[in-house]
């Protein structure tokens, strides 16, 4: 009697047991990743210039989700930092397809094209991106630099305008402004943008260089030098025929 107990004991702890091992392998199975998490994953991996990774994980978001215009969008920006800029172009029109209202879509794709040279497909990008979005100050902005490489400057002037009447604090726009008050020869309005972009960002090396130029031709040696030598501690290439002028004032 004893040795039957003792055997139906042994019976049920091994029943038990294979239970359990059962239950700890169903626990080990694979996390399914979230789409909020491929799309972390791929933030992360663009931060770190782990493109290729980044291209990845939208790719896994698109599997799941074909039509997520969001992950087109953020594939054809990879794309582009990749130089690639056809598979770039691609991904936004596809976003577009799905979601035609997609201001940054838009947006995106007239940065393409621009980067292409196709300046009227570019143009009209930006015109529909603002079109659904009026308040979007960058597409003003690039808007306004393909007015002024056009020659048309007064209506460069006020994309310009419209851009930092949105957002008072947007250097670029000023330093635009800038540029186009130099080629209208008014110094003075020009002189007073380029300081306002410096003054909204000191680091802004392109303004700096363009109150470098101002202060040679005014024959204000020792301001165009300061000014120079910033704009080129910040980064920018300074043309070398113009390090040449300044070097019989230092």
């Amino acid at each position: 009697m004893k040795k039957r107990a003792r055997n139906f004991f042994i019976l049920i702890m091994s029943i038990l047991l294979i239970t359990c091992t059962g239950g700890s392998k169903t626990e080990k199975k694979d996390k399914v990743v979230t789409l909020e998490e491929h799309f972390q994953l791929a933030y992360s991996a663009a931060e770190k210039g782990n493109l290729e990774e980044a291209i990845s994980q939208y790719e896994k978001v698109l599997a799941k989700d074909p039509k997520n215009a969001r992950a087109h969008l953020n594939l054809g920006i990879v794309y582009g930092r990749q130089g690639k800029s056809s598979k770039e172009i691609s991904a936004y029109e596809k976003a577009l397809r799905i979601d035609p209202q997609f201001a940054e879509a838009h947006y995106h794709l007239g940065i393409a094209h621009q980067g292409r040279g196709n300046l009227k497909e570019a143009m009209a990008s930006y015109q529909k991106a603002l079109q659904i979005h009026p308040q979007y100050v960058e597409a003003h902005n690039n808007l306004g630099v393909l007015y002024f490489r056009k020659g048309m400057l007064s209506e460069a002037l006020a994309e310009y305008q419209k851009a930092i009447e949105i957002n008072p604090n947007y250097a670029k726009g000023y330093y635009n402004i800038g540029s186009v008050y130099r080629e209208n020869r008014k110094e003075e309005e020009a002189r007073a943008s380029f300081e306002k972009a410096i003054e909204i960002n000191p680091k802004y090396a392109e303004a700096h260089y363009a109150l470098a130029v101002m202060d040679y031709e005014k024959g204000e040696f020792k301001s165009a030098i300061e000014h120079c030598d910033q704009a080129g501690k910040l980064g920018m290439i300074v043309d070398p025929k113009f390090l040449e002028r300044l070097k019989p004032y230092r």
